[in-house]
């Protein structure tokens, strides 16, 4: 850069050094505020005495510094202590002439400086956002993560809002992708500089969504780079962009709803949902990957190449589509490639039985993604372990369950099939129709006459069968006389045509109960 005046003092062996930033300082040990690879501009306002020279090059070179620029306006020439300090630690020492500036010298270094990475960076985004355009296969994001940390001075990770690390130019330190995780999915706005998460400057990590405009955070990926963003040039931003937006194309190009398998997993899910039958659910289970053996059932002890069913629905937080994607990154620890579709309002998935607790690692996941839920719900269901041709009762276990949990307080609810009742699992297994029917012809009419008549027969019902029919009791928590009581249930059984003194008509009234 001849344009700028500066001519060489010494060091002219040492020229091939590369030059990272531009800093101006005079203080007399700067060591603490430099990282390395800068030219160092000074005034040599430092400079009290010769012995001073020494320790300010000591410092620079302690530093990693590659350059140091010096002018003086009082005496116009560099000090000839400062010049043998430098020869002695091989610190190249460049003059700047009085009429340029620091500022300017600052200014058109850090200009050539960002053109030429801007000019690398974007050129390889380019390429590659060609390339994904193109639905070309390739390798993925890692090479392209890989190029930006290693050779551009940019390290960056894509992540899942659960935590998963998709690619990455550099392994993340133990527990940081779940802080991420976090940290993007609490964010008021977008993009977002995270401070605190360790001590250190290099824990300093920006966040920006892939997709903002058209996904929730809570089903979108985000990218984040290494650095508060606030602090960086505007080209650097602008690259942190462009990256998102090559991002966010390999995501959709990961999108499987649309590809075959996809469809087919879609088409295995409305089967199982509408109970069809075996021979056309085996042939897509082994399409979809989730078996490979053509009985897949189970074992005499109950192990083997079973399923296990998972039902999930949004309240006021995301739509079906929406709600397929969280759910995938839900299962992603216990499967690879679970088969999720839209049911509905509610989303089904089925995945090989795992050897780990499923129940728990869902709920853990649940947790983790409820801060970006605002303030929607997120409710799941977990079944037990099934064979195929209990599929259809697995997914109605796993519907329960999921009804159970909104019925609950927290916003991340999850009912394992252990918190059912033997009922309940009986009652799961039944068509719904059938459901239905049986509810209708024990419980209508008393609700018909309620409505009519004022009275509370169900209720009454209800309570009879909480305290096993004892009349006293019973009567105690409805507030009601004896009497009133046995009238009331008098009424229940001529309505009904049950007895209510038979253990077989108390089951019946009890289980309608449970379905209504």
């Amino acid at each position: 850069m001849t344009e700028l005046g500066l001519s060489p003092v010494t060091g002219r062996d040492e020229l091939d050094r590369t030059i990272r930033w531009v800093v101006t300082t005079d203080l007399l040990d700067p060591g603490r505020y430099l990282s390395g690879g800068e030219l160092v501009l000074t005034g040599l306002v430092w400079r009290q005495s010769p012995e001073d020279s020494e320790r300010f090059v000591r410092s620079l070179v302690n530093a990693g510094v590659s350059a140091l620029g010096a002018g003086d306006t009082r005496w116009g020439e560099i000090p000839g202590d400062l010049v043998e300090a430098c020869r002695r630690h091989r610190m190249p020492l460049f003059h700047v002439p009085q009429e340029m500036s620091f500022a300017e010298v600052t200014e058109h270094i850090v200009r050539r400086l960002s053109a030429a990475r801007a000019y690398d960076m974007t050129a390889v985004l380019d390429r590659h956002r060609r390339l994904v355009a193109g639905a070309t296969a390739g390798a993925g994001l890692d090479p392209l993560l890989h190029l930006l940390g290693h050779d551009l001075g940019m390290p960056c990770w894509v992540l899942t809002p659960a935590g998963r690390v998709v690619a990455g130019s550099h392994p993340l330190p133990e527990g940081m992708a779940s802080l991420l995780a976090r940290g993007f999915l609490t964010a008021k706005r977008m993009p977002c500089a995270l401070r605190g998460i360790e001590r250190s400057e290099a824990g300093r990590y920006s966040v920006f969504p892939v997709d903002e405009q058209t996904t929730p955070r809570v089903a979108d990926w985000f990218l984040a780079v290494q650095g508060a963003f606030e602090d960086w040039p505007e080209e650097r931003r602008a690259l942190a962009g462009e990256l998102a937006a090559v991002v966010a194309l390999e995501r959709a190009r990961l999108d499987d709803r649309l590809s075959p398998k996809g469809r087919i997993a879609q088409e295995l899910v409305e089967l199982v949902v509408s109970d069809g039958k075996p021979s056309d659910i085996l042939p897509r289970l082994q399409v979809t990957g989730l078996t490979t053996d053509p009985a897949a059932g189970l074992d005499a002890d109950g192990a083997g190449h079973g399923f296990v069913a998972v039902a999930a629905a949004a309240h006021g937080a995301l739509r079906p589509g929406e709600l397929r994607v969280v759910v995938k990154e839900i299962l992603n620890r216990s499967c690879a490639s679970p088969v999720v579709g839209v049911a509905g309002e509610e989303v089904i998935a089925l995945i090989p039985a795992p050897e780990s607790d499923i129940t728990a690692e869902v709920r853990e996941a649940v947790r983790a993604l409820a801060p970006g839920l605002g303030t929607g719900r997120l409710t799941v269901g977990v079944s037990g372990i099934a064979p195929v041709d209990g599929l259809r009762g697995a997914v109605e276990e796993a519907r329960y369950a999921r009804r159970m949990a909104e019925g609950r307080a927290e916003p991340d609810a999850v009912v394992g099939h252990d918190e059912l009742a033997t009922h309940v699992l009986l009652l799961a297994s039944v068509p719904d129709d059938v459901r239905h029917m049986f509810r209708v012809r024990l419980l209508d009419p008393l609700r018909g006459y309620d409505q009519v008549h004022r009275a509370d027969l169900v209720r009454t019902l209800e309570a009879f069968l909480q305290v096993s029919g004892s009349w006293t009791k019973c009567a105690e928590i409805l507030h009601v006389h004896v009497n009133t009581l046995r009238y009331r249930i008098q009424r229940i059984q001529d309505l009904t045509g049950r007895d209510l003194s038979r253990l077989e008509d108390r089951v019946d009234f009890f289980l309608a109960l449970r379905l209504g």
